[in-house]
């Protein structure tokens, strides 16, 4: 199998949406932790992403609000808007043996590192490894688009996430972003890697 490289905004719409079909656990309260570390230390990958109250004033930003850490069968939204950024929650981001699969990893741990300073290891970032199987596209979007054949939704992305309660479609378009990433990666590695020398 040879995944094209790049797909149109039109080709993308057109395709199925991608859902994330498990148990999602919004987590805001200290005594959730000890189960969630539990279900996440025990996982070989996990899927992981962060999302932001957007800022529609130039120059003004806002510290992340939620942390997204998904297994295949679930995906615990972490509210660091609403509790402390706690040490457990750290020794996952800095555990090598637990494989954290993202996009644009570097820009969500920049963010997460303004809350809190921690050694990150075992992190993936897909936009770092997609051209080794000749795909160009580096969002998220495309990449499932091209990988998986189905579309993720942006339409929460620019919503409030430091809402005293997230909706059910916040919580939805949260947990798939983290686990689509499992998905993709996963295909990435069962599809052989484009031999340079044959790409035409």
């Amino acid at each position: 199998m040879i995944f094209q490289p790049t797909i149109t905004n039109e080709q993308t719409a057109s395709l199925s949406p991608a859902q994330f079909d498990g148990k999602i656990i919004v987590v805001e309260s200290e005594h959730q932790i000890e189960q969630m570390i539990k279900h996440l230390s025990a996982q070989r990958i996990i899927g992981f992403d962060t999302e932001t109250r957007p800022s529609f004033k130039s120059g003004v930003s806002n510290k992340v609000a939620l942390l997204q850490l998904s297994s295949h069968s679930r995906c615990y939204l972490i509210r660091l808007c609403r509790m402390k950024f706690h040490n457990q929650i750290l020794k996952i981001l800095s555990n090598p043996d637990i494989l954290k699969i993202g996009a644009d990893v570097k820009g969500d741990i920049h963010s997460l590192h303004a809350l809190r300073n921690f050694k990150e290891q075992g992190f993936i970032d897909l936009q770092h490894i997609i051209s080794e199987w000749g795909i160009e596209e580096k969002s998220l979007r495309k990449m499932s688009a091209i990988v998986l054949g189905q579309r993720v939704s942006k339409a929460q992305r620019l919503s409030n996430w430091e809402a005293s309660q997230l909706t059910p479609q916040q919580q939805l378009y949260a947990a798939t972003d983290a686990w689509i990433c499992i998905k993709i990666y996963e295909k990435l590695l069962a599809t052989p890697k484009q031999d340079s020398h044959q790409a035409k």
